[in-house]
């Protein structure tokens, strides 16, 4: 499709750039000459599924669709994530895991079993041999959460067995159902959300700890090379106890985050309330932190993955109303296009800056989830639809360089009522020797451009007179893509004037320069 009116708005913006350049500059990107690059993990690039919905049945797998492969999975949803190259993705949930047994799903014989967390029959069709396969698909890493809430530590040691040996029971177990070599499962993960009331089989302070203790000893038994994960959540009183019992065993702690939490009533947040609130993650990031500081697991001894965010949280009213029940028609709200709009790249491309500045710690993050609900991808019977966050990671992991480069910024503030955050939020990304670099930048401001100052000759590069990038944004910040407009918000090549080393950033926009 051509482009709609806010590519020739933002051309017109970018073109008479010069007219900008006699007004005090509020921002400015300096490179931290104190401080080393850090090559960052593409696994912060991750995404999530649970069988919740329409994400898994009908969303990466369904047999009867006209785009499924022989094994029943959508190839235009794998080949959309091949395109934004997703590095892992963890499975298969989620509050669902917290009463999922993995036996029940796989073998010939397969179980259906009804679902205590979501209050549907799972046909028990896709499993885990199931998920390994599309992985290899797709070309990502599996991620493997265990069941905390209703199984045991010796289920999940079993779960690690049947994967990844080709001895014992399990292991003989799955050469038995048609895979003789191991699957190989590196990440897996003890518990989903157990610190919290809605989670089936939630577990107080005192009793997480040696849980993960012992499930982690007879995991680790299994397959001593895994990498383990153990939920948590941000705040020492709950990660300090975690640590101390079984800190010895973790690698990673798993944190969430949703910021639009719209679980029981539909009321989405509007632009400026949702800009409110990027800088949120970075503070629960280093808020954890500090935490393993404190713990003595700091400087990546044990490190943080955040394997669940999105900016919306999944709408699925009285999920903790147990004498009420569920409202199953409700959840199909999820799917609503004008819901995911540049506010939500925006936060998005936010997020992933909050994680690339601490890349030392931060390791792996999971968007939530990767099809439907408030996935990234849309998948319905004639097709795909790529939201606006779809095209955030597809300008990350396809521009950025794997260098993260320390910078010093300095930002005007955008206000709402009293609330206020930095206009700009920005990353710099180099090779390794230096020679190329790919500045990603988010302008919050939902009207205006803004003028940032770029010191090129820090980065040893003599200042240029044009840079070349792509641009992501839309005739307002409440724009989306839907059915027969697919291509209303997706990311433009642009060149960019650059005058007394400053460039100018359309409003609500993604802006990736390369130089």
């Amino acid at each position: 499709m051509k482009p709609m009116k806010s590519l020739l708005i933002a051309l017109c913006a970018l073109a008479c750039v010069h007219t900008f350049a006699a007004e005090p500059v509020g921002n400015r990107i300096t490179v931290d000459i104190s401080a080393n690059k850090i090559k960052y993990n593409n696994m912060i690039f991750g995404h999530f599924i649970e069988h919740f919905d329409n994400q898994v049945y009908g969303g990466i797998f369904d047999p009867e669709s006209k785009f499924a492969d022989e094994d029943g999975f959508r190839t235009d949803v794998i080949e959309a994530l091949k395109q934004i190259k997703v590095p892992i993705v963890r499975w298969p949930g989620g509050c669902f895991v917290s009463s999922y047994h993995w036996m029940d799903a796989v073998g010939k014989e397969r179980t259906p079993v009804y679902d205590k967390t979501w209050h549907v029959e799972d046909p028990s069709t896709f499993g885990t041999d199931e998920y390994i396969k599309w992985c290899r698909k797709v070309g990502c890493e599996p991620y493997i959460c265990t069941n905390a809430g209703t199984g045991t530590p010796e289920e999940m040691s079993d779960w690690v067995e049947y994967c990844n040996l080709s001895v014992g029971k399990f292991g003989r177990m799955r050469i038995a159902n048609g895979y003789p070599e191991p699957h190989n499962v590196k990440y897996w993960s003890i518990g989903n959300e157990n610190w919290g009331f809605h989670e089936l089989g939630a577990r107080t302070v005192q009793e997480w700890g040696p849980l993960v203790r012992e499930s982690g000893k007879l995991m680790l038994c299994a397959d001593k090379d895994i990498k383990l994960f153990s939920a948590a959540v941000s705040n020492k009183e709950w990660i300090l106890p975690l640590l101390k019992e079984a800190g010895s065993l973790l690698n990673y702690v798993s944190i969430h985050g949703y910021w639009d939490f719209n679980s029981s009533t539909y009321d989405i947040l509007p632009y400026m309330t949702c800009m409110m609130k990027t800088d949120a993650p970075e503070l629960d990031i280093q808020k954890t932190i500090n935490i393993l500081d404190v713990a003595g697991f700091g400087g990546g001894k044990i490190k943080i993955s955040y394997d669940e965010w999105n900016l919306r949280g999944w709408h699925h009213p009285w999920h903790i109303n147990l004498r009420k029940g569920h409202d199953l028609a409700a959840r199909r709200k999820n799917d609503t296009p004008s819901e995911y709009t540049m506010a939500d790249a925006i936060f998005s491309a936010c997020f992933l800056n909050s994680c690339l500045r601490h890349a030392d710690i931060v390791d792996i993050a999971c968007f939530s989830p990767i099809v439907n609900t408030t996935g990234a991808i849309f998948v319905h019977p004639e097709g795909i639809l790529k939201r606006t966050t779809y095209h955030v990671f597809d300008m990350y992991v396809n521009m950025l360089e794997e260098y993260m480069v320390p910078t010093n910024l300095r930002t005007e503030r955008l206000v709402h009522g009293k609330a206020s955050t930095g206009v700009l939020d920005c990353i710099l990304t180099s090779d390794k020797e230096g020679t190329r670099y790919a500045l990603a930048v988010a302008n919050k401001d939902p009207e205006k451009s803004r003028m940032l100052n770029i010191d090129f000759e820090e980065m040893n590069i003599k200042t240029p007179k044009r840079i070349s990038g792509k641009v992501l944004s839309g005739s307002s910040p409440d724009d989306f893509n839907e059915i027969g407009a697919e291509n209303r918000v997706v990311p433009q090549d642009m060149t960019f004037e650059v005058k007394d080393g400053c460039v100018e950033l359309p409003p609500h926009s993604l802006v990736v320069l390369k130089f």
